[in-house]
């Protein structure tokens, strides 16, 4: 699923994820970690369970509140949550349309 540099550009990333529909597109996979692409749209209900990986998320466009266990913080470009294997978690009250990097270690079960 890797280019072969290893290289990619939020826009192609974008563009691809378009492509296939659906909100998430995994563009890397290692031994160690995965990574992917996730947008939702102004409204949209994040349906998202606990994962059995830690998670790292990076806020590249849009704006919303996120949930992790009890806390509860609005995010915007920029924001960089951590959430740990098995934790509650959600965004909410999206804004507008939210494009988030996840980045998963080790690599999120399918």
């Amino acid at each position: 699923m890797t280019d072969d540099a290893g290289f990619w550009t939020l826009e192609s990333l974008e563009a691809q994820r378009a492509g296939q529909g659906g909100p998430y597109l995994e563009f890397l996979r290692t031994t160690s970690l995965s990574a992917g692409l996730y947008v939702l749209p102004a409204g949209a209900a994040d349906a998202q369970t606990p994962h059995h990986e830690d998670e790292l998320y990076y806020v590249a466009r849009g704006k919303a509140r996120m949930r992790v266990g009890d806390t509860d913080q609005a995010i915007g470009p920029g924001s960089v949550i951590f959430v740990a294997a098995e934790d509650e978690h959600r965004f909410h009250d999206i804004e507008e349309e939210l494009t988030v990097v996840v980045f998963f270690a080790p690599p999120e079960a399918v």
